[in-house]
């Protein structure tokens, strides 16, 4: 079809007369009654195109025109012009049309049958070597998507080789890593061991400041008759006890708390919570409670479960950088197995973040491991939990979904409330009433200020006190007369209190202790002198009159 000559000679027997000289010479020819037919020909496959004046007299035809203007960047269709003797009486738009055809050879007529034959032959010729450029053309582009391909399939082969190449580094830096820590666990040991240690110290001094502001605010409280004085007391107190909520939160971290259960209904204890949980999500995150409508008793250590309520709700803002909803649940489920037709109480943390990948779900409770960027996490939040839950005989799980969000459940066993007559301690009821005065106490405590709190407070529930300054001088004041009760801080310079309440106790048996400490880890101080017998600082006066009213009924027993 490319090898054929159109010819378009509407006039006469114009077009018969150039179709016998031209195919004479063996080409192929059509004959076109029209500028559509000659389109439609075009459309189908031509190499040269022989046209009469006549038919451009009125301007070429647009949809001819159109066709030009289309060709590919390779073709250049050849036109012969049978032109007419007259040129100088051609008109504009026959001149503008043969300019617009490009590609031209014009004969004047009458034209000589080889010349004719000439110049359709050299248009043919100027036409095969625009097919051998369209078959260039064809080659380089068979060429670039071959190259493409190829580099494409050698980008696919390189990126799997990166991928397996970095799966095989991430192995391996896995497998370093778990050496490591292998390695270190005695170091890390050692560490937390420091950490422990440091900030139990710390926590003592500061504890010791709160409960010298906190007695101290309670006697002006007790003498003031002034009612904005005992305001203003009472408020100054309750910041007192927020510092040290506060700091019994951040030494959980550093070392293992000695866990003190005691019955709580969760729903309020999330209510009571739900102020400092949001100060500490931030603004960009909404804080939702959906609790259940009975009330979720459970047997737990109170500060330890805010601590880990606190972590799960840290970790699920960090989760939401741009802002999300949290939302806290609490409800009563069926045990597993069911056994008794025992319940569970199910408390749980729902963010909007951005997910835990499923590779990683099963690490999110071991030590030190954590998703944060480097320095922003110490991987320790969700351990805490984890502990937390399985030392108070309950659970936690995870589930998330990536670009979703994550739940972290705890889950205890439900606890029977305990009836308004029963509440009551026995031996609270044994405590002595302010008026035994004979009752003497010696107070050994090296912080001066401490030690007059105590002192004054015990002389206001109108006990005899003496006093000593540290360990030594609390053995001279019980060589000297024995009390009815010792009281001794724990971290003394010199002899600390387990070491002072030793000493008096193989000097005297069976002489009541009570030990007053801030200190945090008191598994030690405990199996001295048992948890019964521990007064944590800060305490209020009504605390320890229970405390040394307690021990000494505990005494006579």
């Amino acid at each position: 079809m490319d090898s054929r000559v159109l010819i378009l000679a509407p006039h006469g027997r114009d077009a018969k007369v150039i179709a016998s000289v031209v195919c004479g010479d063996g080409f192929v020819c059509v004959q076109c009654p029209d500028a559509a037919s000659l389109l439609a020909e075009l459309a189908a496959g031509a190499d040269a195109a022989i046209l009469t004046e006549e038919v451009l007299a009125g301007g070429l035809d647009e949809s001819l025109r159109q066709y030009l203007a289309g060709q590919p960047a390779w073709s250049d269709l050849p036109f012969v012009v049978l032109a007419t003797r007259q040129a100088s009486r051609r008109s504009v738009r026959a001149t503008a049309s043969l300019q617009e055809l490009g590609n031209l050879v014009i004969l004047e007529r009458p034209v000589n049958p080889e010349t004719l034959v000439s110049a359709v032959r050299s248009a043919l010729r100027a036409r095969k070597r625009q097919h051998t450029t369209r078959l260039h053309l064809h080659d380089l582009n068979n060429a670039k998507q071959t190259v493409d391909r190829m580099n494409a399939e050698l980008e696919s082969r390189i990126a799997t080789r990166t991928s397996d190449l970095a799966s095989a580094n991430d192995r391996l830096t896995r497998e370093i890593a778990d050496r490591e820590r292998i390695q270190s666990k005695v170091v890390q040991g050692q560490k937390l061991e420091a950490i422990g240690r440091l900030t139990g110290g710390i926590a003592h001094d500061f504890n010791n400041l709160l409960h010298a502001v906190s007695l101290n605010l309670q006697f002006i409280a007790r003498i003031s008759t002034e009612p904005r004085v005992t305001d203003y007391a009472r408020r100054a107190k309750e910041s007192v006890d927020r510092g040290a909520r506060l700091t019994a939160q951040l030494l959980s971290f550093a070392r293992a708390q000695s866990l003190m259960p005691r019955l709580h209904d969760v729903n309020a204890m999330v209510l009571n919570l739900r102020e400092l949980i949001e100060v500490s999500v931030g603004s960009k995150v909404q804080v939702q409670l959906d609790l259940s409508e009975e009330p979720a008793w459970v047997l737990l250590d109170g500060a330890q479960f805010e601590m880990a309520l606190l972590n799960m709700a840290v970790n699920s803002r960090d989760a939401m950088p741009d802002g999300g909803t949290l939302t806290i649940h609490t409800a009563l489920a069926a045990a597993p197995g069911n056994a008794g037709g025992s319940r569970q109480v199910h408390i749980s943390v729902q963010d909007t973040g951005c997910g835990i990948p499923e590779a990683l779900q099963a690490k999110v409770f071991d030590p030190f491991f954590t998703t944060k960027a480097e320095g922003e996490g110490t991987g320790l939040g969700l351990s805490q939990v984890y502990g937390f839950a399985n030392q108070s005989g309950g659970g936690v799980e995870i589930q998330s979904t990536e670009g979703e969000g994550t739940t972290v459940t705890l889950r205890f066993a439900q606890a029977t409330p305990i009836r308004e007559h029963d509440a009551a301690s026995p031996t609270a009821a044994q405590a002595p009433a302010p008026s035994e005065a004979r009752t003497e106490v010696l107070v050994v405590e090296d912080d001066d200020a401490v030690r007059q709190g105590i002192v004054e407070g015990l002389r206001l529930l109108n006990y005899r006190v003496r006093e000593a300054c540290d360990g030594e001088s609390g053995l001279r004041e019980l060589h000297r007369r024995v009390p009815d009760l010792l009281m001794a801080d724990y971290l003394m310079p010199g002899m600390n209190g387990a070491e002072f309440i030793s000493t008096a106790r193989k000097m005297h048996p069976g002489i009541p202790v009570l030990m007053a400490t801030g200190y945090a880890d008191m598994a030690e101080v405990e199996k001295l002198v048992g948890p019964q017998s521990v007064l944590k600082k800060p305490f209020d006066l009504e605390t320890l009159h229970t405390a040394v009213g307690n021990e000494l009924a505990r005494a006579r027993g």
